[in-house]
């Protein structure tokens, strides 16, 4: 038998401690759980009449599967494979979707993060491991999967769906407004540390002076790419503290020679997992960059890999990980520094972008507005009509666009009238600056520049 350790969520494989090999049988899985498991045994080992029986009575995230199942499931790291599209994780009422890739065939059927999915080809998920359900979903190209689905609105809705082959980009990246670079990470696989190590270059080269790392619906991944990633954040010496049957211990993280800025900020949300949730315990713990976001999934335990000479394998949870200082992830998630009612990323890049025009003054935000707002900002002077086209500005946060405005004089001359040219994004948000370069009547200039956030409505 062969033990692979440590591993996260849907990590595996991250080291080989090659031992005598051995056919899996149920003394000897018995013998493993009775040595590594970490967690609550619910029932008698020594009652069980199969392997089967025995995983039922550990936690979700413990399995025993073919080497067929385990072949499906290595591929599931990568995002490379022939199905339908989705990357997934254990649920109470089943197998909850974290992402839908955009080049799968469930994105073009409309399922959503955060779907259930209660039943494949018949067969309901409860009871399935997440691995199981994966090799159910996945099979042979152009064959059918047939799913029961649980949607967001309550509704139960039955899916028809053709298997292709579809692939995940590790890491996409894009410069925002304000030169801020937004890098965002959606697997840790084994290449994740690097590729995002490259898209920072990159954004450096483009002029980024501050950084955005996305890490929501990431399920997770290998534990030395989350050692590697918290590694890059300054002060960061620390990955997490482990606690197994042998005892706990402090793993230190990879020290990397780029590192990203101190003021870096880190977007989580519900479905923020494993490998995710070790990354932003530990950055929150060493103040090593500000969390956005709502609270993590709460994942907070590690699984090892055992390999037996039939090319089968068992997961087993070994351990439960915390954050270097003892913050708890496990079945409580990780609680940003700013909790956000919407995509974080909004929050993050206007944070970003106030943190450049300290001097600005702050206007009262803007809520609920319709998609032909017309802004009116108030002088206590007659106001000239700015001359520079970029005098006013309105950004849709998360982005690098700034909105074609034209500005006109109020009736008393204290008053500019700022009209989008075309039609704001529903439930999108945007910040209004008004730089110190405009004038008034005289020639004056603004002492101080303005800012504002405005959300605008969902419906029309």
């Amino acid at each position: 038998m062969k033990k692979v350790f440590p591993s996260l969520l849907i990590a595996f494989l991250v080291l080989l401690l090659p031992l005598q090999a051995y056919a899996a049988t149920l003394d000897q899985v018995r013998s493993i759980i009775e040595k590594d498991y970490v967690g609550e045994i619910n029932g008698n080992l020594n009652s069980a009449t199969s392997i089967e029986d025995m995983m039922n009575m550990l936690d979700p995230y413990s399995t025993y599967f073919t080497k067929e199942e385990y072949e499906a499931f290595i591929d599931s790291i990568d995002h490379t494979k022939v199905g339908i599209g989705i990357v997934v994780e254990k649920h109470e009422k089943g197998i909850l979707i974290l992402d839908v890739v955009k080049n799968g065939s469930a994105y073009k059927e409309e399922l959503e993060v955060g779907d259930i999915i209660t039943a494949i080809n018949g067969q309901e998920t409860k009871d399935l491991t997440v691995e199981q359900a994966t090799s159910l979903i996945t099979g042979n190209e152009g064959t059918m999967v047939t799913l029961t689905v649980l949607k967001t609105n309550g509704i139960t809705k039955t899916f028809s769906i053709v298997r292709k082959p579809f692939s995940l980009e590790t890491v996409t990246s894009k410069l925002l407004y304000g030169n801020v670079g937004y890098i965002a990470l959606n697997s840790f696989s084994t290449d994740g540390a690097s590729k995002v190590k490259e898209a920072y270059q990159s954004l450096i080269g483009q002029g980024a002076t501050s950084f955005i790392l996305d890490l929501q619906n990431n399920g997770g991944g290998y534990v030395t790419t989350a050692e590697d990633l918290i590694g890059l954040f300054p002060g960061a010496t620390n990955a997490y503290k482990l606690r197994t049957t042998d005892g706990s211990y402090i793993a230190s993280s990879t020290h990397q020679a780029v590192q990203f800025p101190i003021n870096t900020r880190v977007l989580i949300n519900r479905f923020s997992a494993s490998a995710s949730e070790m990354t932003a315990a530990a950055l929150l713990d060493q103040k090593a960059a500000i969390l956005y976001g709502e609270k993590s999934y709460g994942k907070g335990s590690m699984q090892s890999f055992y390999e037996f000479s039939d090319g089968s394998y068992l997961k087993l949870t070994v351990g439960e990980f915390f954050g270097p200082k003892q913050t708890v992830v496990n079945h409580v998630g990780v609680t940003p520094n700013v909790l956000t009612d919407s995509n974080p990323i909004y929050a993050a890049h206007y944070d970003a972008i106030v943190n450049q025009v300290k001097d600005y003054k702050k206007m009262n935000d803007l809520l609920n507005v319709p998609t032909t707002k017309q802004f009116t900002i108030n002088f206590s002077k007659q106001m000239q009509v700015p001359t520079q086209s970029d005098a006013v500005q309105l950004v849709q946060l998360g982005s690098n666009d700034s909105v074609q405005v034209t500005t006109t004089l109020g009736s008393d001359g204290k008053q500019i009238i700022v009209t989008p040219t075309s039609p704001l994004q529903q439930g999108a948000q945007y910040i209004l600056l008004i730089h110190p370069k405009m004038q008034d009547t005289s020639g004056t200039k603004l002492k101080n520049g303005y800012h504002l956030k405005v959300t605008v409505q969902t419906n029309k």
